[in-house]
């Protein structure tokens, strides 16, 4: 059964440790439904519509190392690596780290404390190859906003390069993704580097926030500039304009970058957090998310 936390505002679903058995995202605190009470207002839908298509992602999954693996590319053939939140993976081949490719996996063990309005998970360490660490994640509700703190302490013998980021798959209440949707960051809001001519003709700033020329038929990418330098206390804020319904995300933590990832149905700003952790030591960061309407 998921794991259900209310205090009446929202109401949020969280997938049983396991449920997701993939080595993409993060076993720990697999968000997949978030509720706001007042008017009914959901947030969360699957990366895919089509069964089997994807990488199994849902609502708010957090990723660790999408593009450089923690000792990967030292480890040979046949070695094991670890991904944090997952277990150790086996590489395969003399060839680049891939998110999406499937490897062998040993899972870390995982214990879950449930306490009132919140949920702690315990990623307990797996030495490979001097690289060991234990992940303590704890998801809270307070009022209208969901609050998620990692702490990762390193107890292995090589130094933690770690890149983090949720994936936020959000649809607002089901509504495909068009001009009905207005993505707004701090700052001078700039899309740069799209993945192709058709994202750059897609996405549109105007007033200084970005919408949709018109709905889109395939994946969009990009990455989002301007806010480097603003002054603010949230990473990026998605409205619904219909319905009003929206949700903000913000953290204590200088984001390395900003991308948006989106489909016909999904829109994905992804905000990364680039932690580094020397052995013997810990470091933890947070990441709160207020939905509204």
């Amino acid at each position: 059964m998921p794991n259900i936390l209310s205090n009446g505002i929202l109401t949020v679903e969280i997938a049983d440790t396991g449920a997701y058995s993939g080595t993409r995202f993060d076993w720990t605190g697999f968000i997949t439904g978030v509720t706001l009470e007042q008017g009914g207002h959901t947030f969360c839908v699957p990366e895919s519509r089509v069964p089997g298509q994807g990488t199994g992602g849902i609502g708010l999954c957090n990723e660790f190392g999408i593009s450089r693996a923690i000792g990967y590319d030292e480890a040979a053939p046949g070695e094991w690596f670890p991904k944090p939140g997952v277990g150790l993976l086996q590489k395969q081949k003399d060839e680049p780290y891939l998110f999406h490719g499937e490897y062998p996996l040993i899972p870390f063990t995982i214990h879950e404390e449930r306490s009132g309005h919140s949920v702690t998970y315990t990623v307990e360490p797996l030495e490979c190859r001097g690289y060991s660490m234990r992940l303590i994640k704890t998801i809270t509700l307070n009022g209208n906003c969901l609050d998620i703190s990692y702490l990762i302490e390193n107890t292995g013998n090589e130094p933690l390069q770690i890149e983090e980021y949720i994936h936020n798959f959000v649809g607002i209440n089901g509504a495909s993704v068009g001009g009905d949707y207005e993505l707004k960051l701090p700052g001078a809001l700039q899309v740069v580097n799209p993945e192709s001519g058709y994202t750059k003709n897609l996405l549109l700033v105007k007033e200084g926030a970005l919408t949709w020329s018109n709905k889109p038929d395939r994946q969009f990418y990009c990455r989002l500039a301007g806010w480097e330098e603003a002054d603010a206390d949230y990473y990026w804020e998605l409205v619904h304009k219909p319905s009003g319904a929206g949700i903000r995300e913000s953290g204590d933590f200088a984001a390395e970058r900003i991308a948006l990832w989106g489909d016909t149905h999904v829109i994905s700003p992804e905000v990364f957090a680039d932690i580094t952790i020397l052995p013997r030591h810990s470091k933890g960061w947070r990441r709160s998310y207020t939905f509204f309407a």
